[in-house]
């Protein structure tokens, strides 16, 4: 493949396998892993040691203030074969996971001052290209003329299930019908929420993954990043 180096932007719904795909699409090409969603999950993380969120409702006052103590990082696990998520040094990536982190997580996305702050960081991070982003608004918001962006999505019973065998292959105790509450909860608040809402790209690609493998997404994937840095 080219020497070509591009921007790949990753949205979609919750639960349906960004993350996967992107970490595994920036170890082939050889680019940079930029999790947006750890981002929001970490300050989420942040915002719920410090007692800053209250019957899940956030305290943006304090949230705001804390965010100048805030450093995220990601370095490659090789152990693991992962990219892993640092909060001022601290490995976090297992605490970020957490259903409690995903079910306060969408309010705090909502705040635009912090929304910004991560922005920042991520174009920061974008400016030699070569990098690969996940979220719910990089390809409309955060890199609009990246060179291929890509909308993925799944029924959202499968990706309930996909969680669900998620966390309890961690040892977690969980119930079925939580998470799928929580993922059609969170799908309510992305599509909605005033700030940076989740939609498709005009000049997105669409991916449903509902019944395709990692390896066949991937494919997939590799054939569209082939065809724009080839053409």
């Amino acid at each position: 493949m080219s020497t070509k180096k591009i921007i790949i932007a990753i949205d979609g719904h919750s639960s349906c396998g960004k993350s996967t795909m992107a970490k595994a699409l920036a170890k082939e090409l050889g680019y940079v892993y930029i999790d947006s969603g750890a981002m929001y999950r970490v300050v989420t993380l942040v915002a719920l040691r410090n007692g800053w969120i209250e019957n899940k409702v956030p305290s943006k006052e304090k949230i705001l203030e804390g965010l100048k103590d805030i450093r995220i990082t990601f370095k490659w696990d090789e152990e693991k074969g992962m990219n892993t998520t640092f909060l001022n040094g601290e490995n976090v990536e297992d605490e970020i996971r957490q259903l409690e982190v995903s079910e306060n997580v969408s309010p705090i996305s909502t705040i635009a001052e912090v929304r910004e702050e991560m922005v920042h960081q991520q174009r920061e991070n974008g400016r030699n290209k070569g990098i690969v982003m996940d979220g719910r608004d990089i390809g409309t918001v955060v890199f609009p003329d990246a060179e291929l962006k890509i909308f993925m999505t799944a029924s959202p019973e499968i990706r309930a299930q996909r969680r669900y065998l998620e966390l309890t292959e961690k040892g977690q105790e969980v119930n079925f019908e939580e998470i799928l509450a929580n993922v059609e909860g969170r799908d309510k608040i992305d599509s909605t929420r005033a700030v940076s809402p989740l939609k498709k790209a005009d000049d997105a690609v669409v991916l449903d993954n509902s019944h395709l493998s990692r390896k066949e997404q991937l494919e997939w994937t590799i054939n569209k990043v082939k065809e724009i840095i080839e053409a």
